[in-house]
């Protein structure tokens, strides 16, 4: 044959042409065939829909009209890991906010979309309206929301009135300006002129006026802890939790301590730990023996002021955890743990238990300091109010 004659041929439904070639080859005909197959169209997939999809315990399918039909507010909840998805996403608002009593966590999107009327109940659950779910916003934040339903049986093995890590964070805080409080004013005793938000950065208007939106670090502190959060998510959150109290200078506590008496040379190379212990001791020893703020200042050696105090432990142990970094660190923290009378078998879980307790310890910490300091504050109010009467 002289020539390559191509021979175009009528395709099969699903095909969009056959090509033959012939050729000569070795005194015979080589033939070639050629085929295209459409196997995808270039057509977008139509966005899957929130319309008609069912919900953990509903007896028929939601829509946007029965949803809207629900005045009564029929309630959903949702696992708090639904909340990660925003949090982790700079584009995304999820503050929480307090509302009265309830704290709220309804992410949003710039503006163009928002989720409402969220609010945090047990430890990791989230309660919204199913009416509020189906307000406007995109089908796949519904849908992502529907993947983290939980079936309204298993509510019933929930505590719902069990301390969130949002509120555990308030109270890390409410804490912490009682501290600076206190600091302020014991400073003042002895000519030491700093406020409370010099001391821990927390301005106790602004928080008061607009929450938690000018403090971004406790937005991050306050993020979802499932109970079964890795080993190294603990010890990063742990960072966290020491990079929000452990603000006030040393060289403000070492001012104080040397009013109070203590050597100079022997508090120089002490860091903020050993400098809160030793204002700890100091200041429930003049409690002890019933001594007002003007008693503080001292040209004397007070006594015990460089004894261990075991209400400092869990400072102690969150200052460990922070910079654990080997698995030997680790289990030494475990075993501090355990003594403290944490069960360390929790943590064959996840560390979300383990983070509570450590919460929950360095609060309470924090808080026993604010406290012995307002004890001898408001005696030495007292006793001026008694003198000037």
């Amino acid at each position: 044959m002289g020539g390559q004659p191509h021979v175009v041929l009528q395709p099969d439904e699903g095909v969009a042409w056959y090509e033959l070639d012939i050729r000569e080859h070795k005194g015979g005909l080589l033939l070639q065939l050629w085929a295209s197959v459409e196997a995808v169209m270039p057509e977008l997939c139509p966005e899957q829909t929130a319309e008609g999809i069912f919900w953990p315990g509903a007896a028929e399918p939601m829509t946007h009209a029965r949803a809207n039909a629900l005045l009564a507010g029929e309630p959903v909840y949702l696992d708090d890991r639904f909340l990660q998805k925003y949090e982790q996403n700079a584009f995304y608002d999820s503050t929480p906010v307090r509302v009265w009593e309830h704290w709220y966590c309804s992410p949003s999107y710039r503006g163009q979309w928002s989720f409402t009327d969220c609010r945090r109940v047990g430890r990791n659950l989230i309660k919204v309206p199913m009416r509020e779910l189906y307000k406007p916003k995109p089908y796949r934040e519904i849908l992502h929301a529907r993947s983290f339903a939980v079936d309204p049986a298993d509510i019933a093995h929930v505590d719902l009135n069990e301390e969130h890590v949002v509120a555990k964070v308030q109270r890390l805080l409410d804490t912490l300006l009682r501290l600076g409080t206190g600091l302020s004013e014991l400073g003042d005793t002895v000519g030491l002129n700093k406020t409370a938000l010099e001391l821990t950065g927390f301005d106790h208007a602004e928080i008061a006026a607009n929450g938690w939106m000018a403090y971004p670090v406790l937005g991050r502190l306050a993020q979802v802890a499932p109970l079964d959060m890795t080993q190294q998510a603990f010890l990063a959150r742990c960072k966290s939790v020491h990079e929000v109290w452990q603000r006030v200078p040393n060289g403000y506590l070492k001012s104080l301590l040397e009013q109070a008496g203590c050597p100079r040379p022997e508090i120089r190379a002490l860091g903020s730990l050993k400098l809160l212990q030793a204002l700890l001791n100091v200041v429930e020893t003049l409690n002890e023996q019933e001594e007002a703020r003007d008693a503080f200042p001292s040209d004397q050696e007070p006594d015990g002021w460089k004894r261990r105090n075991e209400a400092m432990a869990p400072l102690f142990l969150n200052n460990d955890l922070r910079t654990a970094d080997a698995h030997e660190t680790i289990g030494q923290c475990l075993v501090t743990l355990r003594s403290l009378g944490f069960d360390t078998a929790n943590v064959n879980d996840g560390y979300g238990r383990a983070l509570d307790f450590v919460m929950d310890g360095v609060i309470d910490t924090l808080n026993e300091i604010a406290s012995a300091i307002d004890k001898l504050l408001e005696r030495g109010k007292y006793c001026r109010l008694w003198r000037e009467s």
